[in-house]
C-alpha cells in the first residue's frame, strides 16, 4: 500500500509535538512517507524528529541557524534548509496531508502555497483564516484543497457537523477555559506578570498561546475563525466560560438540540482527528469517567475583565483588512508584553489604537484579494501598532 506523504510545519512547537508523537504511535517511517518537517531555533529537537521519521528534509525558519541544523543532521542523508524561501520550497514538496502548526502570521504564507498542490491542509494556524479567511478558503476551492480545523473548538464544531446541515444550525457556541486570570480580581490584572500569565490551568501549550488564553485574545481569534470557516453570521457565534475544557464546542440546531463535543483537554484529539479523517482512529487521550468529573460550570464572559471579544465582535463586523490588523497589533501587543516594555492589561488599548488609527486609511474596508494585500496590512498595523507601544511607555 502506498504511504501517505506527509509535512509538518512547525514541528518543533506544541501543536507539532503532539503531532509527531501521534505520527510515531502510528508506525512512524514505517506507515508514513514524512516529506519535510519544519521548526525554528530548536534545531537538535528538529533533527532528532527527522531522524525518526526518515524525512527528506528538514527547515529551520532562521538562516543563522542552518550551521547547527547541518551538523546535527550530518551522515543521516537528510536536507537541511533554512530561511521563508526554504519553507514556501517546502510547502511546494508533494504532500497528501500538511498540518499547519506555525505559530502567528508567519504560518500564513507556507500554508496558502501548499494548497495550491490539492493537498488537504490540517489546520492548526488560526491567524490564516483571521487575517485572509476569504482568500484562504478561495484558494482551496480553486485547487481542490480540502482544510481541516485542528483547533480544539473547531474541530469539535466541524465533528458537530458532520451529517448535518449548515442552513439548521442556529448557534454555535465555543468554550473558554477563562485562562490563568479568570478568577483573579480585576484591579490585579494590571500587575500581572509575564510568568504568572505563561500558566494555564488546563492546556499544556505554547506561551504565547497560553498569554493568549490569559488575556483570551485566543478566543477572539476563534470567535472569528468561527465565522470565517464555517461561514456562520457573527450574531449566532457564542462564546462561553467552561473552566473544565471538557466540552469544546456546541452546536445548537433550529429545534432546539445542542449537540456538544466533549473529551479530555488534548490536542492530540483534534490533530488525531484531521489525520485520520474521515475514519477516527484509537488515539493515546484520557478516556472521560462522568462520575469523577460529576459536574461541569459555565459562566457569561466578562466584556470588562476580557474586552478581546468586544474588539472580536468589531473586527467581524468590519470585515476586511480588519481581522489582519487586530492579529498583527496583537502579535507586536504580546512581543511587548512579553519583553516587558508593556503591561498586560497595555495588549487590549495597543490592539484597539491600532484598529482605531487603520479603519481611517485607504483600503481598510475591501476584502484581501492576494497574499500581498494581506501581508501589507500585516506590516502597515505592526508600524501602527509600534508607534502606539513607544507611547505608552513613555
Amino acid at each position: 500500500m502506498t504511504k501517505r506523504k506527509i509535512t509538518v510545519f512547525g514541528a518543533t512547537g506544541s501543536i507539532g509535538e503532539s503531532t509527531f508523537d501521534l505520527l510515531m504511535r502510528q508506525g512512524g517511517r514505517e506507515t508514513y512517507d514524512v516529506v519535510a518537517l519544519t521548526g525554528g531555533r530548536q534545531v537538535a529537537r528538529l533533527a532528532e524528529q527527522a531522524r525518526a521519521l526518515g524525512a527528506e528534509v528538514a527547515v529551520t525558519a532562521y538562516e543563522d541557524a542552518l550551521p547547527d541544523l547541518r551538523a546535527a543532521l550530518q551522515g543521516s542523508g537528510i536536507e537541511a534548509a533554512a530561511g521563508p524561501n526554504a519553507l514556501l520550497e517546502a510547502a511546494d514538496r508533494p504532500a497528501d496531508w500538511i498540518m499547519s502548526g506555525i505559530v502567528g502570521a508567519a504560518g500564513l504564507a507556507p500554508g496558502f502555497r501548499a494548497l495550491r498542490h490539492g493537498t488537504t491542509l490540517a489546520l492548526a494556524n488560526k491567524e490564516s483564516l483571521v487575517t485572509a479567511g476569504p482568500l484562504l478558503l478561495s484558494e482551496a476551492a480553486a485547487h481542490g484543497a480540502r482544510i481541516l480545523p485542528v483547533d480544539s473548538e473547531h474541530s469539535a464544531v466541524f465533528q458537530g457537523l458532520v451529517g448535518e446541515r449548515i442552513e439548521e444550525v442556529e448557534r454555535v457556541i465555543i468554550t473558554a477555559s477563562g485562562g490563568a486570570f479568570r478568577d483573579w480580581p480585576l484591579e490585579r490584572l494590571a500587575t500581572a506578570t509575564v510568568a504568572e500569565a505563561s500558566t494555564h490551568p488546563n492546556w499544556a501549550m505554547g506561551q504565547r498561546i497560553t498569554i493568549d488564553s490569559a488575556s483570551m485574545f485566543n478566543k477572539a481569534l476563534e470567535l472569528i475563525e468561527t465565522r470565517e470557516y464555517f461561514g456562520i453570521d457573527p450574531d449566532r457565534i457564542e462564546a462561553i466560560v467552561h473552566p473544565q475544557s471538557l466540552i469544546h464546542a456546541i452546536v445548537g440546531f433550529v429545534d432546539g438540540a445542542l449537540m456538544a463535543h466533549m473529551g479530555a483537554p488534548d490536542m492530540r484529539h483534534a490533530i488525531g482527528y484531521a489525520l485520520n479523517w474521515p475514519a477516527r482512529a484509537d488515539l493515546p487521550v484520557a478516556r472521560l469517567d462522568l462520575a469523577q468529573v460529576a459536574q461541569m460550570t459555565f459562566i457569561a464572559p466578562d466584556l470588562e475583565r476580557f474586552p478581546a471579544l468586544r474588539l472580536a465582535r468589531e473586527v467581524m463586523a468590519a470585515r476586511g483588512m480588519a481581522g489582519a490588523t487586530f492579529n498583527a497589533a496583537k502579535e507586536a501587543a504580546l512581543d511587548a508584553f512579553i519583553a516587558g516594555r508593556i503591561g498586560f492589561l497595555d495588549m487590549t488599548a495597543v490592539v484597539e489604537a491600532t484598529l482605531s488609527e487603520a479603519a481611517g486609511r485607504p483600503g481598510f474596508a475591501a476584502l484581501p484579494k492576494t497574499l500581498d494585500d494581506v501581508l501589507g496590512w500585516d506590516a502597515e498595523a505592526r508600524h501602527i501598532a509600534a508607534g502606539h507601544i513607544a507611547r505608552m511607555r513613555k
